[in-house]
């Protein structure tokens, strides 16, 4: 169990501890230099591979990690979950091998793709209208008696989050800066926490589409804040991020861009192009992201780059790219 207060930000022991939890359930991804994204970037470039984690994206570590901590009641009441694709998927997989009965909620607007994942791990899904009434359901569901696997508010899933930044840590070369996606911050959370215990030098960077703006809009307010959702990206769309993650951005991560959803689906194209990945747009917008960090660095910098997922099907980005002008 993780062992914290509302306001405590996750510490090294803790994501220490989720990862020799998971260790026997998720990949070590790999991390590796990029020199198709050096030359695009004009500086040394280091992906970390998440997109070949189990179910297609990081999800799958704090899903196992908040699985794993379940007392034998809550196991046996089942776990509930919302999501724009990717953390559902990996609820609904991951439960399937623990074991676990998952219901998953999702708006109408997640990735086709991402419905028929979860639909045949096993998990009921439950579809609403937007994210905001996909919160909403989900919370009526856990008040009856479901336990809630929350994509980014617990510090269980944070840990598992956080095991990406310890294996960057780990297994990159010299690194400056870090640039992680941000829906509702579990992620950049966690590999902040653990970089800054581990590599207390390297600058980690935020980046969220424009419409999907929850934590810089937080980081403008003091505090979590609901925003209005527009972005194509749904998996980095969430109306709100929590005090926990929020806690953790502002006191660790250097700033939080945001780039237009073009950029994103422009950086799709470059990824498949100069690194040979298939990522989807939640991944895809960290190169326009990198390019600024780039900029702003100058000489010396060296960027690494959370790939977080690859959840899309190519039709999917040739419709974005062409709506878009990208073709």
């Amino acid at each position: 169990m993780i062992s914290h207060s509302d306001s405590a930000l996750i510490g090294l022991a803790d994501i220490e501890a989720a990862a020799r939890h998971i260790a026997g359930h998720v990949v070590r991804t790999p991390t590796v230099p990029s020199p198709g994204l050096t030359g695009l970037l004009g500086v040394p470039v280091t992906a970390k591979l998440e997109l070949l984690q189990r179910t297609g994206s990081f999800k799958a570590r704090g899903a196992t990690a908040k699985l794993l901590s379940l007392t034998a009641a809550e196991r046996a009441a089942g776990v509930v979950a919302v999501s724009g694709g990717n953390h559902g998927i990996a609820l609904a997989v991951m439960a399937a091998a623990l074991d676990v009965k998952a219901t998953v909620v999702m708006p109408r607007t997640a990735p086709a793709r991402s419905l028929a994942l979860a639909e045949e791990a096993g998990a009921s899904v439950r579809l609403t209208d937007g994210m905001d009434s996909a919160f909403e359901l989900v919370t009526r569901l856990r008040d009856e008696g479901l336990t809630l696997v929350h994509p980014f508010d617990d510090p269980a899933v944070i840990a598992g989050q956080g095991t990406v930044g310890l294996e960057l840590a780990e297994d990159a070369g010299e690194l400056t800066d870090v640039v992680v996606s941000v829906g509702g911050g579990g992620l950049i959370a966690g590999i902040a926490a653990a970089l800054r215990a581990r590599r207390p030098g390297v600058r980690v960077w935020g980046v969220e589409t424009e419409g999907a703006e929850a934590m810089s809009g937080a980081l403008r307010a003091g505090g979590p804040v609901r925003v209005p959702l527009s972005s194509v990206v749904t998996t980095l769309s969430a109306p709100s991020v929590s005090r926990l993650t929020y806690d953790h951005v502002s006191a660790l991560v250097e700033e939080v861009l945001v780039v237009p959803d073009r950029e994103a689906v422009r950086g799709c194209l470059d990824l498949a192009d100069h690194a040979k990945v298939w990522a989807e747009p939640a991944a895809g917008c960290l190169l326009p992201a990198a390019r600024q960090v780039a900029e702003r660095v100058g000489a010396g910098a060296r960027i690494g780059l959370v790939v977080c997922g690859g959840n899309t099907t190519p039709s999917e980005i040739m419709g974005w790219a062409d709506r878009f002008g990208l073709l």
